[in-house]
C-alpha cells in the first residue's frame, strides 16, 4: 500500500502538501481539478476513509495517520467562509 501524497492550494492561496496511506485519493482526486470547499471536504472523508479501511483490511486495525490528516483538512475548512464555497485546487498527486 504505496503513502500517497497529494498538494492542494486553499481558497486563501497558501498550498499544502497532505498524506494518504494509500493511492485511494488518485480515484477521487484530479491534479488541476479545483473542487468547492464541501465537495473536496466530501471527497477528502470518503477517500481518507477508504484508505484507512484498506490499511484496517491489511493489518488489523485503522490507520490513525489518515483520521489525523482528515481532523487537520476539516480545521483547515473551518476556517473558511463556508457559504463563500471558495475552491480548493489539487495540484498534484504522488
Amino acid at each position: 500500500m504505496p503513502e500517497t501524497f497529494w498538494t492542494v492550494r486553499w481558497p486563501d492561496g497558501r498550498e499544502e502538501q497532505l498524506y494518504s496511506p494509500s493511492t485511494v485519493v488518485a480515484e477521487l482526486f484530479t491534479p488541476g481539478t479545483s473542487y468547492p470547499l464541501s465537495d473536496f471536504q466530501s471527497r477528502a472523508r470518503v477517500a481518507l476513509e477508504r484508505a484507512s479501511d484498506r490499511v484496517a483490511r491489511k493489518y488489523g486495525f485503522a490507520c490513525s495517520s489518515a483520521m489525523e490528516q482528515l481532523d487537520r483538512i476539516e480545521a483547515r475548512i473551518a476556517e473558511f467562509d463556508m457559504a463563500a464555497d471558495g475552491p480548493v485546487t489539487c495540484l498534484k498527486i504522488t
